[in-house]
């Protein structure tokens, strides 16, 4: 298909708000650069809002800002029930989850796992997390690249090259609080973008809202009965969709370093909750403006003018955006998908860096006598991972191995919802142990696998993952204690039977 030429105000809207990103590392890199706990934890420094706002920016990356909108317009909105699966956990997090963070004080996830659990565990955490997210990062750039690509005359290598490389430098300068307020800046951006989108789409049908709302009642756009099907094959229900979404959101809110990081930041433990109400506020505003994206772009293409069939549908909203927004908005939604995209590469980063330091780093070398990582190691870390990550991204745009390198994530994830199982296992029981929680992360592994090969939809594939290595990681721990004894160390302070009671650290016990 011809691509559009975005011409000057276009670009100076882009260049401008590279500009500003990059302004932002500069201003927070000299206090950032003090210690690895100001780097990593900005000394718990950040206000309530902004981390949650934080939160929503990284969770929300340019693929959402795109296959939201595409799943909309070519189903439902019954994805939207993940949304809400979020205020499920939000409680649980607030009262059983974050206060064990807290009281560890750690500044990554899986130190707990080492405290509950033994070093191994906290190593393999560590480990899945930072192989999947170096596989994120590619992703998260090459897609955005592809979709803008396809109907612009910017070149992949420059796409590429701006969410990346300007990534990696404001997240080499300005550490964690530096992203922090990017992914505020950025969400803002983002949110402007969608409303820009939608406000357009609605002056350009004949009869606006209520056209798009006609439609969506008429041709079963938002939610119609065969959604609660439970029977139905061809897509999940909203009930699967809900409850495999609850197990999604708490791998991400529990075991996942690029969140978990965020509650370390701020100055208690009631503004901890606070930010994760205000990331729950934002995800609810992320259902009316994605998905009626997705719905407007469906009456639009339906009424005003036939979406060409060389468009993928993939690249329906950036197709909208050069095709259809006046001059300069379109440069703004532009920087948005570019937003979305550098929020979720810079906390990767970020988090990457903080895993293998402190995780690896401090925790094996300092009895050999290494000196504790410095900022400048960390940084170090955050240019390698980077690079590697744009560089296979690249290598994605020039050989389209597209479907090769998503069945590799898809492997990959399959690890993330059974971990959040075993963060399950050490915050709500006083029985499970070392050998038992990794023989039922491999149990739930295999079973997640199996049901993805059996071509389940994703949302049943982590109810299975979930419930398996929740239930063979418990008999399994059974079973090795009764061989092998109980550990003398006290866990109970790390579990809900010692919330409030202080826990002594193994090293110092």
């Amino acid at each position: 298909m011809d691509t559009v030429e975005l011409g000057p105000l276009n670009w100076a809207v882009i260049i401008a708000y590279l500009v500003g990103m990059l302004g932002v590392g500069l201003y927070f890199a000299r206090r950032a650069s003090k210690n690895t706990d100001s780097y990593f934890r900005a000394e718990g420094r950040i206000p309530a809002w902004a981390a949650g706002f934080s939160i929503y920016a990284t969770t929300l990356s340019a693929i959402t800002y795109m296959s939201t909108p595409e799943q909309a317009y070519l189903a439902d909105w019954s994805y939207a029930a993940g949304n809400l699966a979020i205020f499920a956990i939000v409680p649980l997090l607030i009262r059983f989850y974050i206060p064990f963070f807290r009281k560890l004080n750690v500044t990554t996830a899986y130190d707990y796992l080492e405290e509950r659990f033994n070093p191994l565990i906290r190593v393999l955490g560590s480990l899945m997390f930072v192989l999947f997210h170096i596989g994120r990062i590619a992703v998260v750039v090459y897609l955005p690249t592809l979709a803008i690509t396809s109907v612009t005359d910017m070149s992949p290598l420059l796409v590429a090259t701006l969410v990346g490389a300007l990534a990696v430098i404001y997240t080499f300068l300005g550490g964690i609080e530096g992203v922090i307020w990017s992914d505020v800046i950025q969400g803002i951006i983002l949110l402007l973008g969608a409303a820009a989108i939608l406000i357009a789409g609605f002056l350009a049908i004949d009869g606006g809202l209520g056209t798009v709302v006609a439609d969506g009642i008429a041709d079963d756009k938002f939610i119609s009965g065969a959604n609660w099907d439970l029977t139905n094959t061809a897509a999940a229900a909203i009930p699967i969709i809900f409850i495999g979404s609850v197990f999604n959101n708490l791998y991400q809110y529990t075991g996942s370093q690029d969140v978990v990081q965020r509650y370390q930041t701020t100055s208690s433990l009631k503004d901890t909750a606070k930010s994760l109400v205000t990331n729950g506020i934002l995800a609810l505003i992320t259902i009316p403006l994605f998905y009626g994206m997705g719905t407007m772009l469906y009456s639009y293409f339906k009424h005003t003018t036939a979406l060409p069939d060389t468009v993928n549908t993939s690249a329906i909203v950036p197709y909208f955006v050069v095709s259809v927004l006046p001059v300069g908005i379109a440069g703004v939604v532009i920087a948005a998908i570019l937003a979305a995209a550098q929020s979720t590469l810079s906390s990767s980063m970020n988090s990457i860096s903080a895993c293998l330091t402190v995780d690896l780093w401090n925790r094996f070398g300092a009895p050999r006598g290494w000196k504790p990582a410095s900022v400048a190691l960390a940084r170090g870390i955050i240019i390698v991972t980077g690079l590697l990550g744009v560089g296979v991204a690249l290598y994605l745009v020039s050989t389209d191995q597209a479907e090769t390198w998503n069945l590799f994530l898809s492997i990959m994830g399959l690890f993330g919802v059974p971990l959040a199982a075993v963060f399950a296992l050490g915050i709500f029981t006083r029985r499970a142990n070392g050998a038992g929680v990794l023989l039922g992360l491999v149990v739930g592994s295999i079973a997640a696998w199996i049901a993805q090969s059996a071509e389940a939809n994703p949302f049943t594939v982590s109810t299975i993952g979930f419930a398996a290595t929740l239930i063979a990681g418990y008999l399994l721990s059974l079973a090795w204690g009764a061989i092998r004894g109980t550990d003398s160390h006290d866990i109970t302070p790390l579990t809900i039977f010692g919330t409030d009671t202080e826990y002594v650290r193994r090293e110092t016990r």
